[in-house]
């Protein structure tokens, strides 16, 4: 696709949890719990007005859905706060000053006061229905290889609570997660190729890993927002996967191009969304298809000049109808059906055209069906009516899922800004000249820099050096060679890749401290271990952890000969092959090896046995 000429502009908005000790507004820890719960708090939510009068479209929305919610509490691991049963407390110096870590890395300014707000947030994943959050610094910019992208803001807020179960009468949630400082970076819209977006994401993850920010699955979420030139903004909620963010981006340009098509072609056809809701229970009284015959009440209604257009393909897979689903489906129903895809799931072509002549359906004419209860049928239509009307705007703003096939799927309408207004419970915060300065003179090295330095410094090859800062072991190799004079490749080996495949084998290497890393290198570097022997020593040692290393090694068998021993085994190996030696001459040096370092089963270093077998052979020769 011709990017530019689309008007393609790409947005960013990456939400990292911060390390620290406690939650943003409250004593309790920043630890998620696996453990039952102590009690349950229930809450039902519904939107309030801004200053101006307003409500947020998008929480009206989820007011609509008449949800209840359920919020599973600790004793030792939540308290009232996160309840929304007490006021909050100060804010969490130590989550600013680590936002103040990363304004510096990316060149931004930082504010004078720290403000915080409430943003109105209804989906139940916070029980006050809204979520402190507050500027911490503005107008950054990071260079990329697609040229200088603008940070314009990064914000502290707190992490919402975990959504553990939906069901249709409530949805329950985990407050352990609530509170969780996150840090919030928005880029500007200025990135115009797929490619570059991921440069960006992946850019600001190296700011970030390079300072006191949690790890691991669900501690960084990544929202994109894409709009290309007859389109709309959209927000795409969760993209974890940054191989699949191109892939996400060229998918959602073909949404919204193939939107722009179906609205010229509506208004070609004139076509119009009919008012009216039909009752077709009647008409399939004896249906065989299992979800109508189960159904309480079986509705419809008419979209007149739609024919052929609801099944178009909007996305891989996906098609218009899929989006007008994805609304209805907000209303608790499953069954919905439209004319484009049928006959099909048990309706039968008789059924079809009985539906047609019923609803007086022409030929440029289609029809959606939804089965379920009466009342949920009815809100289901109407979101069908509202999504279908959408379609002769085109693209409309709103928020979109990430899907794990490179796909989206539709949440809620697009935010407004209705929806913040003044925390009057936390008293401003001032940043001063005496916080931010000796942050920005001691700030961290940036992982990519980090690399280069690793490389040059230890000789080591850039894929050990870029595995080391990938999988943040880069500190513990240099502490363990600041203490032990031994060669740095097998250090990063093993902390880049055998420590990963010891723990695929099961085994917990968290167990292992950098005490015990230094132990295991200094036998190395003493010449009482092979380097063959570092990853079967370390797996005794997690097997062992107390015991002191050489004994751990002397017991499994892993302590090296002496120079002595290693050459007595070698030449009667060498003299038993007189004939072979005698034949070959130095070619008898690859199976001499091998039977050498099967005899001597790892207690010999490899480039040592490599000298002996060869002046063993010249002797002979």
């Amino acid at each position: 696709m011709d990017w530019e000429k689309l008007g393609l502009k790409m947005g960013l908005e990456i939400h990292q949890q911060l390390n620290t000790k406690h939650k943003l507004f409250c004593p309790c820890k920043t630890e998620l719990v696996d453990e039952n719960y102590n009690e349950i708090v229930e809450r039902n939510l519904r939107p309030t007005q801004s200053e101006l009068g307003e409500i947020d479209r998008a929480a009206l929305q989820e007011s609509l859905r008449g949800l209840n919610f359920k919020y599973e509490s600790y004793d030792h691991h939540t308290c009232l706060v996160e309840s929304d049963d007490e006021p909050p407390h100060s804010l969490n110096k130590e989550a600013l000053e680590i936002c103040i870590t990363i304004a510096a890395l990316m060149n931004m300014h930082i504010v004078d006061e720290f403000h915080t707000m409430r943003k109105q947030v209804i989906d139940g994943s916070n029980t006050g229905g809204f979520q402190r959050t507050g500027l911490a610094a503005t107008d950054g910019y990071l260079d990329t290889p697609y040229g200088r992208v603008a940070i314009e803001s990064l914000g502290l807020e707190e992490d919402a609570a975990r959504r553990i179960e939906t069901t249709e009468d409530y949805t329950e949630f985990r407050l352990d997660r609530l509170g969780i400082p996150l840090a919030e970076i928005t880029t500007d819209p200025s990135m115009h190729h797929p490619d570059q977006v991921r440069e960006v994401a992946y850019m600001i993850g190296q700011v970030l890993r390079s300072t006191n920010v949690k790890r691991g699955l669900g501690t960084i979420r990544q929202d994109l927002n894409i709009s290309i030139e007859k389109g709309a903004r959209v927000e795409i909620k969760g993209v974890q996967n940054l191989d699949l963010m191109s892939e996400i981006v060229e998918n959602e340009v073909q949404r919204q191009l193939a939107l722009i098509e179906i609205k010229e072609e509506l208004n070609k056809r004139n076509a119009e969304v009919l008012e009216e809701i039909h009752d077709l229970d009647s008409l399939f009284e004896n249906t065989k298809s299992k979800i109508l015959s189960s159904a309480e009440s079986i509705k419809a209604v008419v979209l007149k000049g739609f024919n052929g257009l609801i099944g178009k393909e909007v996305q891989p897979g996906r098609r218009f109808g899929t989006e007008i689903a994805s609304y209805a489906k907000k209303r608790g129903v499953s069954g919905i059906f439209h004319s484009d895809e049928l006959p099909a799931y048990g309706i039968t072509q008789d059924e079809v055209n009985s539906v047609k002549d019923y609803l007086n359906v022409g030929s440029q004419d289609a029809f959606i069906i939804v089965a379920h209860d009466e009342n949920v049928a009815i809100s289901a239509l109407e979101e069908v009516k509202r999504r279908a009307n959408l379609g002769f705007e085109g693209v409309v703003e709103e928020t979109r899922k990430s899907l794990d096939d490179g796909n989206t799927e539709y949440m809620r309408p697009l935010p407004t800004a209705n929806r913040m207004y003044l925390e009057t419970d936390i008293p401003l915060f001032k940043i001063t000249d005496e916080l931010v300065e000796p942050i920005k003179n001691n700030l961290p090295e940036l992982p990519d820099v980090k690399k280069e330095r690793i490389i040059k410094e230890y000789n080591l090859s850039e894929d050990l050096a870029s595995q080391l800062v990938k999988r943040l072991e880069a500190d513990v190799f240099e502490e363990i060679l600041t203490d032990v004079e031994v060669d740095p490749t097998p250090v990063a080996s093993l902390l880049a890749y055998d420590l990963r495949e010891i723990k695929r084998e099961g085994l917990d290497i968290d167990i292992l401290t950098t005490r015990h890393l230094k132990d295991i290198f200094q036998l190395l570097a003493d010449s009482k271990i092979a380097k063959d022997s570092v990853t079967k020593l370390t797996t005794c040692v997690i097997q062992s952890p107390d015991e002191e290393i050489e004994i751990t090694a002397k017991n499994n068998n892993l302590t090296l000969l002496s120079h002595e021993e290693v050459t007595q085994i070698i030449e009667d190996i060498v003299n038993k092959n007189e004939a072979m030696v005698k034949e070959r001459q130095m070619g008898a040096m690859g199976p001499l090896m091998g039977m050498s370092m099967k005899e001597l089963k790892g207690k010999a270093d490899g480039s040592i046995v490599n000298r002996i077998v060869k002046e063993s052979i010249q002797k002979m020769l």
